[in-house]
């Protein structure tokens, strides 16, 4: 008789499981964590900080942070001309102070010899989608973050502050340049304040 060896069924596991852990965006406070560390930086402190500001105050794909050029940047009328990738829909933007400064600092120290591109690599190019991306997670690194930086996460973090400050739905679509609506609704479906006139139910 052949001996049989019960086997103990393997637990099933949902492939979702994984990518529904992984953090997809940043808080207010981990945003302002960043830029600060990216400020302190060993080298190109000025660039990396202008970076991470521009691109949370204005929703940036690391595509267009990456192609952003000078010309896209009004220093007259503190506008920014956004040049959406994706079909997305374009827009001017305007240019907070303390971003405007750090700008007219970043151009003053690129110099004469500037290029094109606001953020620059070592030979004068713009930096590629990817450097930015192992950028960001080198400053993740040296500020602690328990997790990997990756860029989508500065785009999702400026959704989410918009959703979170009561903003109407159609504004944060036309500011992050969203052509499908749907695309902008996920940040109003996490906004917990919008509850807060909600009386306190009774206690049952």
């Amino acid at each position: 008789m052949t001996n049989v060896v019960a086997l103990k069924p393997k637990k099933r596991t949902s492939p979702n499981i994984e990518k529904r852990t992984v953090r997809k965006y940043l808080t207010q406070s981990e945003v302002t964590r960043l830029i600060k560390a990216a400020g302190k930086t060993q080298r190109y402190a000025l660039r990396n900080q202008t970076l991470v500001t521009v691109m949370f105050n204005h929703g940036l794909r690391v595509a267009e942070a990456s192609e952003l050029e000078w010309q896209q940047i009004d220093f007259k009328s503190g506008a920014i001309h956004i040049h959406r990738k994706k079909n997305g829909k374009p827009s001017v933007q305007p240019i907070r102070s303390k971003e405007l400064r750090l700008l007219r600092r970043l151009k003053k120290e690129q110099g004469n010899l500037s290029g094109d591109y606001v953020f620059q690599s070592e030979r004068g190019g713009s930096i590629s989608p990817r450097g930015i991306q192992k950028l960001l997670e080198r400053i993740g690194e040296e500020a602690k973050f328990g997790f990997k930086i990756h860029p989508h996460m500065l785009r999702h973090a400026t959704g989410y502050y918009l959703a979170n400050n009561n903003l109407d739905t159609r504004l944060i679509q036309d500011y992050l340049g969203h052509k499908n609506i749907q695309h902008t609704v996920r940040y109003t479906e996490l906004n917990q304040s919008k509850f807060n006139q909600i009386k306190q139910l009774p206690e049952c």
